[in-house]
């Protein structure tokens, strides 16, 4: 299948100085890709090449296998972006603005009405369908912000720092959003907030002055690190046997059993949501369950570690 996205050595200079160096990457279709890095370090640079705002300095990007250079106009149907500093007109009321920018994305006449109601129940918006932007509430300006970059239909959704400025009720309902709209998207997102996008992202690539450091899936596995006990009442059946059987254990490796009766499991889990069903079966075995933890590198481990030293 196609990428919904192909960046391919894609460099941008202002003057003398680098903003991105030699970044290559493919998004697959219904991603969500987290695109991560210190202040200065490219991502909104990345962003405007991929609306077609900026032009690259070297490299390629094609969008829904449309060049960004050469077929522009193409590429830029297939992308809806919302920008971190939201650019709204307070005067006009929410119908207005959804009319006036289904009109910038070339949509006429029927199609125009159609778009409009679409994204408003999208982005239950009808409550406020008719009142001035400058009553707004913050999280619907958001709301609103995202309902017309949807106009259109575009195959690729760009959310830059998407809950910047929200209350925690509403970082909520914007996370909730982006699963739902995930599901007929391609979406690339920045955040500051990391754990934001380790909910929501599928991969996440890590930048640092303009260069891509890492692509880091963000699946449900979990490795779980187990010390386990022979309990004095326990059964015979060997531990890996017991754990093996469980449908979401992947694997078990096990450390050489000591004099102490006590060992050391590593158990991957296909779901973190596995690890309860986990501890029981351990100690329904006749084990004494002695430790367990999560030794997966979080997002926020991995962050500091390959930016170490960087202060934005």
């Amino acid at each position: 299948m196609d990428p919904v996205v192909a960046i391919d050595g894609l460099s941008k200079r202002y003057g003398r100085k680098w903003a991105v160096r030699d970044v290559s990457l493919e998004i697959q279709r219904g991603e969500v890709l987290g695109l991560l890095g210190p202040n200065g370090s490219g991502k909104t640079t990345i962003l405007r090449t991929l609306t077609g705002y900026l032009a690259p300095t070297q490299g390629r990007i094609s969008v829904a296998g449309f060049d960004m250079a050469t077929e522009s106009l193409e590429a830029r149907r297939h992308v809806g972006y919302v920008p971190e500093d939201v650019p709204l007109y307070p005067g006009m009321r929410v119908d207005e603005f959804l009319t006036f920018m289904a009109g910038l994305r070339g949509l006429t006449g029927a199609a125009v009405r159609a778009n409009v109601e679409r994204v408003a129940a999208q982005l239950s918006l009808g409550k406020v369908h008719d009142l001035a932007i400058a009553k707004l509430s913050r999280g619907y300006r958001q709301r609103l912000m995202i309902a017309q970059a949807l106009l259109g239909e575009p195959e690729l959704l760009i959310l830059d720092e998407p809950t910047n400025g929200l209350d925690p009720r509403q970082i909520i309902e914007v996370r909730e959003l982006i699963r739902a709209l995930s599901e007929h998207h391609t979406i690339v997102l920045t955040s500051h907030i990391l754990s934001e996008i380790e909910k929501v992202a599928t991969r996440v690539a890590i930048l640092l002055d303009g260069r891509l450091l890492a692509v880091h899936e963000l699946g449900r596995e979990a490795t779980i690190r187990l010390r386990t006990r022979r309990a004095a009442t326990g059964g015979g059946e060997p531990i890996e046997a017991l754990l093996g059987r469980l449908p979401a254990v992947e694997s078990v490796r096990s450390s050489e059993q000591d004099g102490s009766e006590t060992r050391t499991h590593h158990v991957v889990l296909g779901s973190r949501d596995a690890a309860g069903a986990l501890a029981r079966a351990v100690q329904d075995g006749g084990y004494d369950l002695l430790e367990m933890s999560e030794t997966t590198t979080n997002l926020e481990g991995l962050f500091l570690e390959l930016t170490d030293g960087v202060r934005a």
